[in-house]
């Protein structure tokens, strides 16, 4: 897997390390990258983003993966600085680029498996404001090592919806669904909202699941909430429980509790 995703990477992915060597060195403000993790963490739990932002910029030069992740989420999602795709994906590189050859520590794995599917995302559509150019081979190759050295579901979920479009690769509805049912036994909504429509219908496996498949939306609605992003999934639920019978309705509530019964 890492032969296949990282013998040769883009020059994209490079280039965050030789900025990092650069860039990093010592602010007598802090003892050492790890003190300056810690020291970003605190203020930016109090609410103090300006002080947090300085700390942890200095522990992401200094090669803290911790920081470079949190400095990505922060710039992906405009949380306390104004928010700037081509800064987050380069933070999130970063950690792809360390990851392709050092193994995380346990507790780092669901932080480098959430990094390597942000920058997935963004390769597989593109971000013409950060000068990012789509390119759905490299996107699958992160979602594929996500989903299968990490189990990561969103990696998972979105590496089934490639093999579902077509997207990067040859479609696959048997490679789809057995990705998206990995995701949904996690819990991953928008897995089970998609795995719920196509076993309703019966592309799932050439025969209508309804039950099974109404059953998937149920967990999938309910996980939803009000979201506006999840309408989808309202509505895949909802046009599912009025096209399904009576009969319908009964067994998707005892698969229903059957499966909450096996998860609790």
């Amino acid at each position: 897997m890492l032969a296949t995703g990282f013998v040769a990477p883009a020059p994209a992915l490079d280039a965050p390390r030789a900025t990092a060597k650069a860039n990093a060195q010592p602010l007598p403000i802090f003892k050492d990258p790890r003190a300056a993790l810690r020291a970003g963490l605190e203020s930016y739990h109090a609410g103090d983003a300006a002080t947090s932002v300085a700390a942890l910029r200095y522990a992401a030069e200094g090669g803290e993966p911790l920081a470079q992740w949190k400095l990505g989420r922060m710039y992906a999602e405009g949380d306390g600085v104004a928010r700037d795709d081509a800064k987050a994906y380069e933070y999130f590189a970063r950690i792809v680029d360390h990851y392709a050859d050092d193994e995380p520590d346990p507790r780092e794995r669901s932080m480098a498996a959430s990094a390597f599917v942000a920058v997935g995302l963004y390769l597989r559509d593109g971000v013409p404001s950060a000068k990012i150019k789509p390119d759905l081979d490299h996107a699958f190759d992160l979602f594929r090592y996500a989903a299968t050295y990490f189990g990561n579901a969103d990696a998972q979920y979105n590496l089934a919806r490639m093999y579902l479009e077509g997207a990067g690769v040859r479609k696959s509805m048997r490679q789809a669904v057995n990705w998206l049912d990995l995701a949904a036994r996690k819990g991953h909504p928008q897995a089970q909202a998609v795995l719920g429509r196509l076993m309703f219908t019966g592309e799932a496996s050439g025969e209508p699941e309804r039950a099974r498949g109404l059953m998937y939306l149920t967990l999938a609605r309910d996980a939803a909430g009000g979201a506006a992003r999840d309408q989808w999934i309202v509505d895949l639920h909802a046009d599912a429980l009025n096209a399904a019978s009576e009969a319908d309705r009964r067994a998707a509530v005892g698969m229903l509790e059957g499966y909450l019964r096996e998860r609790n």
